[in-house]
């Protein structure tokens, strides 16, 4: 079935509208937008330059998804918004495309944005990711799947949120949060996300093997490379635990603290 474009909206004639995508009374869709089959843009919807949006994306009423980038620097050269499928963007949710020639803000598959969450540009999201209420990414922010940014939080630019980490509500992070991680006040890795890792089937060994290295990363109160040093030696490498190394090592903003505050 053909695009049902509302009388009242405005669709560049350069876009590009799949099979049973629905545009909404008001909406806006500009020049070299691509939207894939049986997205829906409701009423007041923005889809900006430059965006490509998968199939069955929900993009409800203000959000304005691959405008702009909110970078002094950027003169309105072509970049891009890259966007998978079955995301959620609800009311007021900015997403900014790349703030360079050729760059690009990139989101997976099955996120929720909440109301007026935003994503800065060039971050780099992956799948099955939450961002609740008021929840704030700064530019080149990278979040991995199943991760959760609760209602408030603010994410420093080039920070990265391991998988199926969580931040809690109000919380900020100016350093990098591993895999599996709760990050509460600023920069305070405080937890295990134990409950997140069991609704999405961790069995009780794997968190155990998780929890054993977090207690010496973050609880040991020795150096950082002399605790993952201890637990590459010492404890069981599993694949999770490795994950986390891996994250760790990688970091160059450094990584939240055990003892609330920042490690120097």
């Amino acid at each position: 079935m053909a695009a049902q474009i509302h009388p009242s909206a405005y669709v560049d004639p350069r876009a590009r509208l799949g099979e049973q995508v629905i545009i909404g009374p008001q909406a806006f869709v500009d020049a070299d937008v691509v939207i894939g089959d049986g997205t829906h843009l409701m009423h007041g919807a923005h889809v900006g330059r430059w965006t490509t949006l998968g199939r069955n994306n929900r993009i409800f009423p203000g959000a304005v998804i691959g405008h702009e980038p909110q970078d002094l620097g950027y003169k309105g050269e072509e970049s891009q918004t890259l966007i998978g499928d079955a995301n959620v963007f609800r009311e007021g949710v900015t997403v900014h495309r790349g703030n360079r020639p050729g760059t690009q803000t990139l989101i997976g598959d099955n996120n929720y944005f909440m109301v007026n969450s935003h994503v800065a540009h060039n971050c780099v999201l992956g799948n099955h990711i939450i961002l609740v209420n008021g929840a704030l990414l700064a530019g080149h922010v990278e979040i991995g799947d199943r991760a959760i940014i609760s209602g408030n939080c603010q994410v420093h630019q080039f920070v990265r949120i391991g998988a199926f980490a969580m931040l809690r509500g109000g919380s900020g992070a100016a350093k990098d949060v591993p895999p599996f991680c709760i990050n509460d006040g600023l920069n305070w890795i405080r937890a295990i996300n134990t409950v997140g890792l069991k609704r999405n089937g961790y069995t009780p060994d794997r968190v155990r093997a998780i929890k054993e290295a977090f207690k010496v990363i973050f609880r040991s109160g020795l150096g950082l490379e002399a605790a993952l040093d201890k637990v590459q030696g010492e404890l069981r490498v599993t694949e999770d635990v490795q994950e986390m190394l891996e994250f760790i090592r990688a970091s160059k903003r450094g990584i939240g603290s055990g003892r609330g505050s920042s490690r120097e």
